[in-house]
């Protein structure tokens, strides 16, 4: 997600900076080199185009449904069997590892809890460690059968985030000789650490109904106040809004072709502070290879990105691979964005359950 994505980092220096000049992004450690120097100009340019009230955004993953307890907390307990997710993506890697991310979660149905339970963990790595964000949550589900046609499940998450910032990496203009360059002394903050820690809270729902899947979520609904900076009010983690829907069709004559297989089309929409963003999506799906194709499109700034992905799956486990092609400026720099997934299915006898809240959701 290019705009949110920028905002997340360019935002929190702009909060840390604030009292100070914008031009210190530039003089971050990671820029010096000549591919950087352009590379941070362009951050810096979109973070300008951007009110100076922008807040921090959340990382965003392109396989949605093969990370969904990050896409919708109600996903829990929809699968087949019991599920550990794992998902790893490095977003720019040509300007050096600027924004990797790693998620790892569990879920499965409880059949004496009419729901599910569900547990993850994600970490994010921004600018090279500069700054690192850990969320670890519970989430449990209850799942609502109405008819055989239709089900519904609701879900809240509870949590924690962990917001670690390397500030002795920043250089300020007054930490540069201006004759020689030379960067000498030290620049005091009005910080009051390095980190720091806060509850977060999520609430979800899903619903199917016979092939049609859909769902909303809203995430951090304390709007929890992330920043270090003494005094800031200006450091809100704004809540965001998630609205998903589905469908798969019915398979294709397989007469007419040498294999069989389905389409189904998606669309996600996601707002949080002032960005907006519009994924549209397809996949086709032929007996265990899954294929993907979505358009990301930042509504309130430009087109993004157009990703493509394939999937493997099997009864016991799924693996997925992505790559986000950037459509704006940045792709020069960037190279786009890998991102991997892997599921793993436990062992089927674990329990016996009725399948009627099986999510029909795409592997990838």
């Amino acid at each position: 997600m290019f705009e949110l994505s920028l905002s997340r980092s360019i935002s929190f220096y702009l909060q840390v900076n604030r009292p100070y000049s914008i031009f210190t992004i530039c003089h971050w450690h990671p820029f010096r080199f000549h591919k950087g120097w352009i590379f941070a100009i362009l951050l810096l340019q979109t973070a300008l185009i951007s009110p100076l009230t922008s807040r921090a955004q959340d990382p965003q993953f392109s396989q949605f449904y093969s990370n969904p307890l990050y896409l919708n907390p109600a996903f829990a307990g929809t699968s087949t069997y019991p599920r550990i997710v794992s998902n790893y993506r490095n977003q720019w890697p040509s300007s050096g590892n600027t924004f990797v991310t790693y998620n790892l979660s569990y879920d499965q149905y409880v059949l004496g809890m009419k729901g599910a339970i569900g547990f993850q963990t994600l970490y994010d790595r921004e600018i090279n460690g500069n700054i690192n964000t850990i969320q670890s949550s519970f989430i449990y589900c209850y799942h609502i059968k109405v008819n055989d046609r239709l089900f519904f499940t609701t879900a809240l998450q509870a949590g924690f985030i962990l917001k670690q910032f390397n500030t002795k990496d920043l250089i300020f203009p007054g930490m540069i000789d201006q004759e020689n360059g030379t960067i000498t002394g030290n620049y005091a903050m009005p910080v009051e650490s390095g980190q720091k820690i806060f509850p977060d809270f999520t609430f979800g729902m899903v619903g199917q109904q016979d092939n049609v899947y859909f769902g909303f979520a809203l995430s951090h609904l304390t709007t929890p106040n992330q920043s270090i900076v003494d005094g800031d009010r200006l450091g809100e983690l704004p809540m965001k809004f998630t609205l998903h829907v589905g469908t798969k069709t019915h398979d294709f004559i397989r007469d007419l072709f040498s294999k069989g297989f389905s389409l189904s089309p998606n669309a996600i929409y996601q707002q949080q502070g002032v960005f907006k963003q519009l994924n549209l999506g397809m996949y086709m799906v032929s007996n265990s290879l899954t294929f993907g194709v979505w358009y990301r499109n930042n509504l309130s700034a430009r087109p993004d990105a157009v990703i493509a992905m394939i999937g493997y799956s099997t009864p016991f486990f799924q693996l997925g691979y992505s790559f986000d092609y950037v459509l704006s400026d940045l792709s020069t720099y960037s190279m786009g964005s890998h991102e991997i997934s892997f599921i793993f299915y436990l062992e089927r006898n674990l329990h016996k359950r009725n399948f009627y809240n099986t999510l029909r959701i795409p592997t990838i």
